[in-house]
């Protein structure tokens, strides 16, 4: 089987964590036949790292297969965020085949340009207060932590996976009113710089919305929701959702934007539905 795309684009894997979904990531980028791969930051997390000496063979598996895209000819940029920061620093270089850039444009086959960030300068000044980020960590261990559990429990049932931290967050009215503003702000500074739309990760929160005439793509992560952002052949965006039973989320295309707002509690009746073959994953 063969998933065909032009352009694709991740972020928020985290590997060197035990919450990163890299079994399921492996499975999508084997599967992935595209011309270019944007890796949009946190793809390994150095700051985990730095504190935890943690790694899976899948974890490995991940970085090989991408290694081996780019020697193929597949045009790979690596756009590191906050949690693998240290990366920043060799902006303008390549190592094996992969570039390395702060910030990348991306010009969609249907001529729309997008500026690709991995999205943390978008945070708000207090996010750097020490109590608040402590707590927020927290939440986030927690809920992450209850995703695993709830994981394991499914798998030995042999049920798919379930995004349970989407549905906690989507019933939180202070994150939503957070992911709502960080939306804004990202939206705001690609009309302020000229382009069509901004392609970012980071928030942990996939999402397709247009937002007074401006695009805000979030790719997602490999660690709670298994999202990622592809680009079809006639340049429309979709995010899809790549676990035992792949969905497509949010679409955008010069016509339709249809947007993900909630969509992605579209994953949680994924165990009910009746299983057929899915248009995400085309038969060999």
């Amino acid at each position: 089987m063969a998933y065909q795309c032009r352009s694709a684009f991740i972020s928020d894997v985290h590997l060197g964590t035990p919450d990163c979904k890299a079994g399921y990531l492996l499975d999508f980028l084997r599967q992935l036949r595209c011309e270019k791969l944007y890796l949009v930051g946190d793809i390994i997390d150095l700051e985990a790292l730095a504190k935890r000496r943690w790694w899976h063979a899948d974890h490995s598996a991940v970085i090989a297969e991408v290694l081996d895209m780019a020697r193929r000819g597949i045009e790979v940029t690596y756009i590191p965020g906050n949690h693998d920061a240290p990366l920043r620093g060799m902006a303008g270089q390549s190592l094996c085949g992969v570039k390395i850039e702060l910030d990348a444009v991306h010009e969609g086959i249907d001529g729309r340009r997008y500026r690709v960030s991995h999205g943390d300068e978008f945070d708000p000044e207090q996010i750097g207060r020490g109590w608040i980020l402590q707590l927020g960590e927290a939440m986030h261990r927690l809920i992450c932590w209850s995703n695993r559990r709830v994981h394991a429990m499914r798998r030995r049932m042999a049920l798919p996976y379930l995004p349970l931290s989407i549905i906690v967050k989507s019933h939180i009215g202070k994150a939503m009113a957070y992911i709502h503003a960080y939306e804004e702000r990202v939206a705001s500074d690609a009309r302020e710089r000229g382009f069509d739309g901004h392609i970012c990760g980071h928030i942990h929160y996939g999402q397709v919305r247009q937002i007074d005439g401006v695009l805000y793509l979030n790719d997602g992560d490999w660690v709670e929701h298994c999202t990622a952002l592809i680009e079809d052949a006639t340049g429309a965006m979709e995010l899809i959702h790549w676990s035992e039973q792949p969905a497509a989320l949010g679409h955008a295309s010069r016509e339709l934007v249809e947007p993900s707002s909630t969509a992605a509690l579209a994953l949680a009746p994924l165990a009910r539905r009746r299983r057929t073959p899915s248009p995400l994953r085309p038969a060999a």
